[in-house]
């Protein structure tokens, strides 16, 4: 009867005092992505690590695909403390420091070292400064995505090359801005209709990770992979501050530790895969083309300013000052 009852209070968080402090610290980590992933071999890192470190201190519940809701509702789960990590997307960023964020912009970062740096400057930590405070998370860095590419029905080397260009993109209007002013004519067609509208000559081609044409064959529709690296959109460890702040030092200490070791590698197997599906992509018969990466982002610059002229002071700087005059 007392177990029992040791048992009901803890799962309630009613217990105190060292038996409280001995119990097993559930951790649900939240991810939008299927099982197969970077993400989900993170996750699987994340929990074997706190396994060899402190043998049944921990149990790691990954909660992937989407299944508590989409990365606004995990957002507010994390707020009300009802779940404890996420590796999320950029939504985070928009959703309570939009004046800081810079990363979501096309042709601003072209590596991971960029987005890094920009993270470690001023204008970084006022943005995680502004997300700890208004969405009551704890954030612990980045984990590196595939860089998004476009595919293409025909060769692209420069902007000239986007006259009358067809292309698709999601519906988020900072990106539809840069597209418009690089030339291209943005359509937005819903994602499980993608290759339909290669198919039917809706739309020219597309931008996404290499995943997106490698996962949907878009070889049988597509001709070109045109590596313009235009956004490196990281996914981000945060945890709910409430859930965080309860947590000894110790315990602390030792999950920051595993979210480390998780980023570093989910980064590399997202790296290995990126190769993988490059390589496929081309012995499918698709062309590799390397553009003139600056003419784009030259070719952007009016709407990366009018951009980030609404952003805060400094973000600009912070952004671009590394390109030696880009």
């Amino acid at each position: 009867m007392r177990k029992s009852l040791l048992a009901t209070l803890a799962a309630l968080g009613m217990l105190t005092g060292p038996l409280a402090a001995a119990s097993t610290i559930e951790i649900q980590v939240n991810n939008t992505m299927s099982e197969g992933g970077s993400e989900s071999a993170a996750v699987e890192r994340f929990a074997e690590y706190l396994e060899e470190q402190a043998p049944g201190r921990f149990n790691v519940r990954p909660f992937l695909a989407g299944s508590l809701g989409g990365e606004n509702a995990v957002l507010e789960l994390l707020n009300l403390g009802q779940t404890q990590l996420s590796i999320t997307g950029g939504n985070w960023r928009q959703q309570y420091a939009p004046e800081y964020d810079a990363i979501t912009v096309p042709f601003v970062f072209a590596t991971w070292d960029e987005v890094d740096g920009f993270m470690e400057s001023e204008s970084g930590r006022r943005l995680v400064e502004s997300a700890e405070e208004k969405g009551g998370i704890k954030y612990f860095g980045t984990q590196h995505r595939g860089p998004r590419h476009m595919t293409a029905d025909k060769a692209i080397h420069t902007p000239d090359d986007l006259q009358g260009f067809r292309m698709r993109l999601p519906s988020l209007p900072v990106w539809l801005e840069v597209w418009e002013e690089i030339g291209a004519q943005v359509v937005n067609v819903p994602a499980p209709e993608i290759y339909l509208a290669m198919q039917t000559r809706q739309v020219h081609g597309h931008e996404n990770s290499l995943s997106s044409p490698y996962t949907r064959r878009l070889w049988e529709v597509q001709d070109h992979i045109i590596l313009t690296s235009h956004v490196q959109f990281p996914w981000n460890w945060v945890a709910s501050s409430r859930w965080w702040d309860g947590l000894d030092a110790d315990d602390q200490a030792l999950i920051a530790e595993a979210i480390d070791v998780a980023r570093q590698h989910g980064s590399e197997v997202e790296r290995e895969l990126d190769e993988y599906y490059l390589e496929q992509l081309e012995a499918n018969g698709m062309t590799i083309i390397e553009p003139d990466i600056d003419a784009f982002r030259d070719a952007a610059m009016p709407a990366i300013e009018r951009i980030m002229a609404e952003m805060a002071d400094g973000v600009m700087e912070d952004a671009m000052g590394g390109r030696d005059g880009n």
